[in-house]
């Protein structure tokens, strides 16, 4: 199946969680989309939670469903916890650590940014969102994509970058510096949940 290309404020409002990272998708109306989303009662079952946690997981990061399986199985491989390796492998993504850095607002516009060859690691250019960056390695912006508004714009905007990377205003560029941990990661997930469901 191909990458999901729709509408994000629906599927944000249908999961729950605000997929953009602004959160402006739930403050005006934080309930499933559709005639009947503001008095949907309906109690998940242990499978419909499950499936649900791995599409919030999945929908976040913008992945398919055979690449998302295939991170799983990767995470198997690892020492420590199973749950915990998948996370770090999606968080390790370069899609997700030009949005990390700040230098797009969304995932969305991280991954275009990667796709059109803006973005460098260690000084070279690399479009594959779902390059594996490994701790040590610097992140750029290539020469010519430095006056990039929408770059300015998400510069300008952010006002949090997590611990496990750097980043570097003047030089636009950031290093990530080592493995995050569980406690820096998206809370509102339950990777238990995404294990027991690849598990049945």
């Amino acid at each position: 199946m191909a990458r999901y290309t729709g509408p994000s404020w629906k599927l944000s409002r249908r999961l729950g969680i605000s997929l953009t990272g602004t959160g402006k998708e739930l403050e005006k109306r934080p309930y499933a989309p559709g005639q009947h989303g503001p008095n949907q009662r309906k109690k998940l079952s242990e499978y419909g939670l499950q499936l649900q946690e791995k599409q919030k997981l999945r929908h976040m990061f913008g992945v398919n469903e055979r690449q998302f399986r295939t991170t799983f199985d990767r995470a198997s491989k690892m020492q420590g916890k199973h749950g915990e390796n998948f996370m770090i492998l999606l968080e390790s993504r370069l899609d997700n650590l030009v949005y990390r850095l700040g230098l797009a607002r969304t995932r969305r516009q991280a991954r275009q940014l990667v796709n059109h060859g803006h973005i460098t690691v260690d000084g070279s250019r690399v479009d594959i969102p779902s390059y594996r960056v490994q701790p040590g390695q610097t992140i750029g912006l290539r020469e010519k994509s430095r006056n990039l508004d929408i770059v300015k714009e998400a510069i300008d905007v952010n006002n949090f970058v997590p611990d496990y990377v750097t980043f570097d205003a003047d030089k636009l560029e950031g290093t990530f510096t080592r493995l995050p941990e569980r406690s820096e990661m998206p809370a509102e997930i339950n990777e238990a949940l995404i294990v027991e469901f690849y598990s049945r």
